[in-house]
Order: C-alpha cells, then structure tokens, then sequence
C-alpha cells in the first residue's frame, strides 16, 4: 500500500504540472487560472447540494427502518470527490467530477460494498483479519437479580 501512495504523490503532481503548461499554453495563463477557480467553485457547490440529497436518503431508509449503506458509503465518496475538485489540477478535477455523477458514484459504491465479506449476521470489513461469527463468543447467561445501593451506606463499604 505505501508504494502506490508514494507513487501517486509524486505521478499526479507531475502530470498536473504537464496540464498546466499544456493548457496555459494553449488558453494563456489568466483564463487557465480562472477555468481552476470555476471547477473548484462549480465543484464545492455540487458536492454540497448531492451531500444533502445523499443525507435525506440516508434519513429516509433509516426511517424505514433500512440499513442505509451504500448512501454512507457514497456519502465518503462524495467527500472524496470534494477533496479533489478543491485540489487544483485538471486531472483531478475530472476524477472529482466522475465520482459526482450519481450514476458512476453509485456503481463505484456496489463495488466497495461487494468487498464487505458477510459471515453470518456480522459483517466483515475488506476480508481483514479473522471472521467474526457469533456462534463463536456464545457464553453461558445466567439469570439473576441485583439492588441498586447508594453511595451514601457505609455499612457495605469495603474499608
């Protein structure tokens, strides 16, 4: 995992850099620096308006008594795309973008989800570390009784 985190913090810089030149040269530097400043704007603007249709759905299937999942998940996806519309740069205004339409954030969100092992009732995040069955820390109960003492009485006071 830290190589290909350390490889995407060195590529994506340098391949936003070559789009900057590319563009700049083409468009000139003021009218590429305001086209970063209008997708950031148009961006932060849409993340914000499908986070709050993504909230009332979540609201909505946990009314209903649903487990609201995939729009808790497409809910981080779409903080995800935030993050890359906000960060300046073509390429990851145009990775920012695609994960906003609902379709494909929609779809990346099935995908992520179908990592989730189920064993049982009891899900299991990405298939890390051992299943968590139930029927494997079933313990004895036992029934009983029990009376609430204050702290007041002194007499029941171990000193």
């Amino acid at each position: 995992m830290f190589p290909l985190i350390l490889f995407l913090f060195i590529a994506v810089p340098i391949i936003e850099i070559g789009l900057f030149i590319q563009v700049g040269g083409y468009l000139g530097l003021w009218p590429t620096i305001g086209l970063v400043l209008i997708t950031a704007f148009v961006g932060a603007s849409l993340v914000r308006s499908q986070g709050l249709q993504t909230l009332l759905t979540v609201q909505q299937r946990l009314q209903a008594g649903e487990l609201p999942a995939q729009q808790i998940l497409e809910g981080v996806l779409l903080a995800v795309a935030g993050v890359l519309l906000l960060t300046p740069g073509f390429m990851t205004d145009f990775m920012g973008m695609f994960v906003l339409l609902p379709g494909p954030r929609a779809m990346l969100a099935r995908k992520l989800m179908a990592k989730v092992v189920i064993q049982g009732n009891v899900q299991q995040p990405f298939g890390t570390g051992e299943p968590h069955d139930r029927q494997s820390h079933r313990g004895n109960t036992y029934e009983g009784e029990y009376d609430r003492k204050d702290d007041d009485d002194d007499h029941d006071k171990l000193n």
